[in-house]
């Protein structure tokens, strides 16, 4: 049995957000963010949403129980570049889960909201580092999943590019 810490309160967020700036060293010679760099900019950001929110120190539960979680699939959409020296706006949400994976949206906007940068969806697999397989998640981490999980109106990530270059303002999910 899993032994988890999570953070509780009467109702969970399910959208997480944080601010970044987008620094000189991510940046491609047109002072853009470089495009492998979201993904680097959304993991740490879903690290510190979930750590933050959620009290999931993902990094102390894989010491404590040899599993955690490896990327099966990253899809990735661009559609404005972010700014060397901009502040950006990312925010994630789990959108589906299972037994064994979860599905997590990040995005990236502009401080207003007006304007969708990137969004990226990424699929995790539990996996245990010692059998080298996947694993079934734990009855708490289920629970917490089942609090948290935001699904989108859209069936796949081709329908959320769509409907994210025509959202009206502010963004949301």
């Amino acid at each position: 049995m899993e032994n988890i810490t999570v953070t509780h309160t009467a109702q969970l967020p399910k959208i997480l957000e944080s601010t970044t700036t987008v620094r000189f060293q991510d940046c491609d010679p047109f002072n853009h963010l470089n495009n492998a760099r979201y993904i680097d900019y959304f993991m740490n950001a879903r690290e510190d949403h979930i750590l933050e929110n959620y009290g999931l120190d993902i990094y102390d539960l894989a010491m404590k129980t040899g599993a955690g979680w490896v990327v099966g699939k990253n899809q990735i959409a661009y559609f404005r570049p972010a700014k060397l020296m901009e502040q950006v706006l990312i925010q994630s949400q789990l959108i589906a889960f299972g037994q064994r994976d979860i599905t997590v949206e990040l995005r990236m906007l502009d401080l207003a909201q007006t304007h969708v940068k990137a969004f990226m969806w990424v699929n995790f697999i539990h996996f245990k580092v010692t059998t080298g397989k996947s694993q079934a998640h734990g009855e708490h981490l289920m629970h917490l999943f089942g609090q948290v999980c935001h699904p989108l109106e859209q069936a796949d990530f081709d329908a959320r590019f769509l409907h994210l270059m025509r959202v009206p303002e502010p963004v949301t999910a």
